[in-house]
């Protein structure tokens, strides 16, 4: 029987909570697949070990999560600690580290899911976007000259590298044809005159070795309308670091809700560990209150199922999602329900157990 060694970060606020519900899933599958189980191993990092401690994790802290097959997050963030301090210090620590190049997000409206848009269906809203992760925008490349004088100016640098490029859309456009879907790339070349040149450039190039593959290309700004007019022109999408970011928060909105969204960071080459995390934040506001809804941990549970092998667990696991919101007798209060967050856990273990 295969072990899955996991590293699991709660973090803050409400991290922990929906993070027990989603081990709780985990655990259930394996119970019922009994060919593979899970080793879970807690770190206690975050922003209240920041506060203690004077660091997000230890000095050793990625020399001990190498060990691991893949990080299982909750979330990041609390009041009294910089959000640039909480993400650089530890989430894009993590993925520069660990080369998870690939961010998948996928935007997925389950039935019994809310969504805002009028006369939309459920096969309308069916997408990955495939987000690069390592560098682009967040690369933390600038400088900060006359600092506090009238003269003050500030430089940001976009990192684009033909490596990070080309592996982002390769990866890419394979999904794309052993998936059997259109591929879309989202740039903005028009105003981005090197990057984003250059990226629309890399992605003409590699789509020649994939002649089988249906191919768009969008300005961020059309695509933002499209997802919201037309999303079912989408399927797979490629996109760079701060593109990704924003369209799919907008794709989030769109399929349910950050309640809903999940997220998974990859090495593809699996000489890293890969991290999983739904992305709704660490709303402290709610923390240990019982209230959080933990679906989105358990649709990154589900992810890494998939990246772990066991595709059909992954399925059956967003299946397991999908009734709990048809059903609507076990919700949090975000969905107009009156349940706890371990109350949704239980009811997902239940509903497995049934199939």
């Amino acid at each position: 029987m295969h072990v899955h060694k996991v590293a699991v970060i709660s973090g803050d606020g409400i991290g922990p909570e929906v993070i027990d519900e989603g081990i709780k899933v985990l655990n259930k599958v394996a119970e019922l697949a009994g060919d593979f189980s899970f080793e879970f191993t807690y770190f206690p990092w975050g922003c209240e070990y920041y506060l203690e401690h004077g660091k997000m994790l230890p000095d050793d802290g990625l020399e001990r999560l190498k060990e691991f097959e893949s990080v299982y997050l909750g979330a990041v963030g609390y009041p009294g600690v910089p959000d640039h301090i909480s993400l650089r210090e530890l989430l894009l620590k993590i993925r520069k580290q660990f080369d998870q190049y690939v961010n998948v997000r996928p935007i997925k409206l389950l039935k019994g899911a809310p969504c805002p848009l009028k006369d939309v269906t459920h096969d309308q809203i069916d997408m990955v976007v495939i987000r690069e992760n390592s560098e682009g925008e967040y690369a933390g490349a600038g400088d900060w000259l006359f600092k506090g004088k009238p003269e003050e100016v500030v430089l940001q640098t976009g990192v684009f590298s033909r490596k990070g490029t080309e592996r982002i859309i390769r990866y890419a456009y394979e999904l794309a044809r052993k998936s059997g879907r259109t591929l879309t790339s989202i740039s903005k070349a028009n105003a981005l005159n090197y990057s984003m040149v250059f990226w629309d450039e890399v992605f003409e190039e590699i789509g020649q070795e994939y002649p089988e593959v249906e191919t768009h290309s969008y300005l961020v700004d059309a695509a933002s309308m499209f997802f919201v007019k037309q999303p079912e022109r989408f399927q797979i999408v490629v996109t760079s670091n701060l593109f990704g970011d924003i369209i799919t928060d907008l794709g989030a909105a769109i399929a349910g809700g950050m309640g809903l969204a999940a997220g998974a960071n990859l090495n593809p080459e699996r000489a890293y560990p890969s991290m999983f995390e739904p992305i709704h934040g660490s709303a402290p506001d709610i923390a240990q209150r019982g209230i959080a809804n933990p679906l989105a941990a358990i649709w990154s549970a589900s992810q890494m199922l998939d990246f772990f092998g066991h595709e059909d667990w992954g399925k059956k696991v967003l299946g397991v999602i999908e009734q709990v919101m048809v059903d609507k007798k076990v919700l949090t209060p975000d969905m107009g329900g009156n349940s706890s967050t371990e109350e949704v856990g239980n009811e997902a273990v239940a509903l497995l157990s049934d199939l």
